[in-house]
C-alpha cells in the first residue's frame, strides 16, 4: 500500500487557489482503512487554512475534512465492514494531541492530507457508518457543519420546558443548527446581519421568528428573550448586542473559527449570570448519533453539488453567502487530474 498515488486539488500559496496535484498514500497500518472518496463538504474552515489564516498553514495543502468515503481496503487486523462510510477522521476534537484531518502530520512524519482527493488512509476509529436511509452526499456536511451544531445543542435535549433558541448566522452550520433545533423541540430564532434570507429561514427551514441585527428596534425589542444563541459566524464580530438577548444564566455558544479576537464588555456576562462558551466539531460518538439523528427524523440537508473544476468558484461564492446552504464536492464524478 505505500506509495501508491493518490490525485487531488491543492492550496500552493496564501492565495488560497486550489489547482491539481498527486502525492503517495501513507502506508496502511493494521487497523487502517482505505477510503475512495466520493464526496466531500466545503467549509470556510478549508478556505482559512487554505490562505494561512489559522493554524500556520503547509504547503502544499489539500484540504477537505467533511469526507464521505466508500471501503476499498482494510488493514490486516479488521473484520469485515459495510462498504459505505464516512470519516472526518481528526484524532480527537479535545485532546491534548490531535492529527488533524489536514495541515498536519501523521505519527510516519508524513503530511496529512484530506477529502479534496481520491483516496485517503484513516485508522478505524475515526470512521462511522452511514445509516441506510441517509443518501452519501446528504452526509457529508453533518460530518463537520453538523455535529458542529449537534454537539453543544444535545446537553438541552429532554428539556421539560420549550428552549427558545437563537441561531446567529445562516450558512453551512447556522442551517443546520436550526433543523436540530427545530427537530428537538425549540422555539428557533435566526439572527442575521440583514433581512436577505427572511424568507429562507421562515419558509424553508421553518424557523419560528427572525431578527435582524442592524435594526436597533428588532434587537431592543427582542432582549432578554432567548435561553442560548449558537453563534456560526466564521468572520469578525462584536459580541455585545446578541449576549444582550440572552435570558439571565441564557449561554452564548462559539462554533466558528474566527480569524481574528472576538471582544465583549465584562459587564454584560456579570449582570445577567450569562455565560460565553466555545465548542469544537464533536466526538466521534456524536458524529454516528448527528447521522442517526438525521436519519430517524426524515431531515434533508441542504446542499449545491459540484464537480471538482468549480472549487474556487464555490469558495468563492461561499466567501459571498451565495450558496444555499452548504457546497458539497462529487469527488469521485470529478477528473481530479
Amino acid at each position: 500500500m505505500e506509495g501508491r498515488k493518490a490525485f487531488g486539488w491543492a492550496a500552493r500559496d496564501t492565495s488560497g487557489i486550489l489547482s491539481p496535484y498527486s502525492f503517495n498514500l501513507r502506508k496502511t497500518g493494521s487497523e487502517d482503512v482505505v477510503l475512495k472518496v466520493l464526496y466531500c463538504g466545503v467549509d470556510h474552515t478549508d478556505l482559512h487554512q487554505m490562505r494561512n489564516e489559522i493554524h500556520s498553514t503547509n504547503y502544499p495543502l489539500v484540504p477537505g475534512h467533511e469526507v464521505v468515503g466508500e471501503v476499498v481496503e482494510l488493514g490486516s487486523e479488521l473484520g469485515p465492514v459495510e462498504n459505505a462510510c464516512l470519516a472526518n477522521p481528526t484524532w480527537s476534537n479535545i485532546a491534548t494531541t490531535k492529527i488533524f484531518t489536514f495541515n498536519d502530520t501523521n505519527k510516519d512524519g508524513s503530511p496529512t492530507r484530506g477529502g479534496f482527493s481520491s483516496a485517503m488512509v484513516v485508522h478505524q476509529r475515526f470512521v462511522v457508518r452511514i445509516p441506510k436511509k441517509l443518501a452519501p452526499d446528504q452526509a457529508a456536511p453533518l460530518l463537520c457543519a453538523g455535529v458542529t451544531a449537534y454537539s453543544p445543542l444535545k446537553q438541552f435535549m429532554g428539556s421539560n420546558k420549550v428552549l427558545n433558541a437563537g441561531i446567529l448566522g445562516l450558512g453551512g452550520v447556522g442551517h443546520l443548527g436550526v433543523l436540530i433545533a427545530k427537530a428537538m423541540g425549540h422555539h428557533v430564532t435566526v439572527i442575521s446581519s440583514s433581512d436577505k434570507k427572511r424568507e429562507e429561514a421562515l419558509e424553508i427551514l421553518g424557523a419560528d421568528a427572525f431578527l435582524v441585527s442592524s435594526n436597533a428596534a428588532e434587537m431592543e425589542g427582542a432582549a432578554n428573550s432567548l435561553d442560548y444563541i449558537l453563534d456560526t459566524v466564521p468572520a469578525l464580530h462584536p459580541l455585545r448586542s446578541y449576549l444582550s438577548l440572552l435570558k439571565v444564566d441564557g449561554k452564548l455558544i462559539i462554533v466558528a473559527a474566527v480569524p481574528k479576537p472576538l471582544q465583549f464588555d465584562a459587564v454584560d456576562i456579570i449582570l445577567g449570570k450569562r455565560t460565553i462558551t466555545g465548542s469544537f466539531i464533536g466526538s466521534m460518538e456524536e458524529t454516528q448519533e448527528i447521522l442517526e439523528f438525521w436519519a430517524d427524523k426524515g431531515l434533508k440537508s441542504f446542499i449545491e453539488t459540484v464537480t471538482m473544476d468549480y472549487v474556487n468558484e464555490a469558495f468563492e461564492r461561499m466567501e459571498r453567502n451565495d450558496v444555499r446552504f452548504r457546497f458539497v464536492l462529487d469527488v469521485a464524478g470529478s477528473n481530479l487530474e
